[in-house]
């Protein structure tokens, strides 16, 4: 029939973001979406309200000015970025757009990103999902597995780093090693959204490796660190040739004006930034090390959130945690859909939300 969509496309389940309410409540502690708990920054809210005498005109089409503020603060050139003003997550997607064809191969870890999956059928591609391995710091990528699992049907590689909802990391060279076993006509696409908040000095965010290799590309986003999920800025570092493409196929003046300036100031603002990466990196550990002192255990994480495992049975399991929690005013996030049915994953709020979040996870372990 006419209606009918191309292969792949019904065999996606919707994406479904964490809970931002409970009913009956009119308000509860949110810790279910990674979202910064500092907020943007007062140069970005000035810069949106500038921005607000100029909505009538559309913006400049290349997202030069913020292009050019990403290139300024990271040091890397302006026209090997493309920007997006719907989240790195439509770069994520575009990019399969342009490389995926009916019958190639995506690659990525079973427990990543659910926007991988979707990407990959919605362009009738396979995905194929490699188990991660459990180590001693939590359930991390396998570069050996996913090596193994290369074909000549691999098309296009994503890796999070750090991923989502695991919080583990692949370090530098870890990530040379993957890239090195990958064919030449392979795209490894590495989503850094949460790169801002990693202090390990090990890691290396993609940079380095968008910029030297012809087949690797960096995605990233204003929605994590810099508090601006509502915005929805996102973007790219590319080779050349992946950025010609991309900006063939990408909505034209895909970035307004609004988040251009906003994503810009943002940027810019390091006083701010170092803000949001002391207080994750203060309480991302009290969080991690006071919710083990009940008997749980909760992996080790570089982001801004933990992933906590409970039993698979009986009284103590993820779900009667989580209507604990729930009942109790605070949202944690579910994790079955990225097939861990027994964790809930939990995002660093603010210090009064941290303390009431770990005493009732306390409290329903002791009850």
């Amino acid at each position: 029939m006419l209606t009918d969509p191309k292969p792949g496309v019904l065999d996606i389940s919707p994406y479904v973001g964490g809970r931002s309410g409970v009913a009956g409540l009119s308000k509860a502690v949110k810790l279910s979406s990674n979202e910064s708990p500092i907020g943007p920054s007062p140069k970005a809210l000035a810069a949106i309200a500038e921005a607000a005498a100029s909505l009538s005109l559309y913006p400049e089409g290349s997202a030069l000015l913020l292009r050019q503020a990403i290139a300024e603060v990271h040091h890397i050139p302006a026209d090997r970025i493309v920007t997006s003003g719907e989240g790195s997550g439509a770069l994520i997607t575009m990019l399969a757009n342009a490389y995926l064809r009916p019958g190639d191969e995506c690659l990525f870890g079973r427990h990543a990103f659910l926007l991988y999956e979707i990407a990959a059928r919605a362009n009738s591609a396979a995905p194929i999902m490699v188990p991660e391995k459990d180590t001693n710091h939590g359930l991390k990528l396998d570069v050996d597995a996913m090596l193994a699992a290369v074909t000549q049907k691999t098309r296009l590689v994503y890796v999070a780093n750090p991923n989502n909802p695991t919080g583990t990391y692949l370090n530098r060279e870890e990530m040379a090693r993957l890239h090195a076993g990958l064919p030449e006509h392979v795209l490894l696409v590495i989503d850094s959204a949460y790169a801002e908040y990693v202090t390990a000095k090990d890691y290396e965010a993609g940079l380095e490796m968008a910029l030297r290799l012809p087949n690797a590309v960096m995605t990233r986003t204003f929605s994590k660190l810099y508090g601006l999920a509502g915005l929805r800025i996102g973007w790219m570092l590319a080779p050349e040739k992946v950025c010609d493409v991309i900006n063939r196929i990408r909505g034209p003046f895909n970035t307004s004006l609004m988040q251009q300036l906003a994503g810009a100031a943002a940027v810019r603002d390091r006083e701010h930034f170092w803000k949001a990466v002391e207080h994750n990196s203060k309480w991302l550990p009290w969080i991690i090390a006071e919710i083990r002192k009940t008997g749980l255990r909760v992996d080790d994480s570089v982001a801004n959130f933990a992933l906590i495992h409970f039993a698979p049975q009986g009284d103590k399991t993820a779900a009667k945690a989580d209507a604990f929690l729930t009942k109790n005013g605070v949202i944690l996030r579910g994790v079955a859909s990225y097939g861990l049915p027994d964790c809930l994953r939990m995002t660093v709020g603010t210090e009064e939300e941290n303390r009431l979040a770990v005493k009732l996870i306390t409290d329903f372990m002791a009850s």
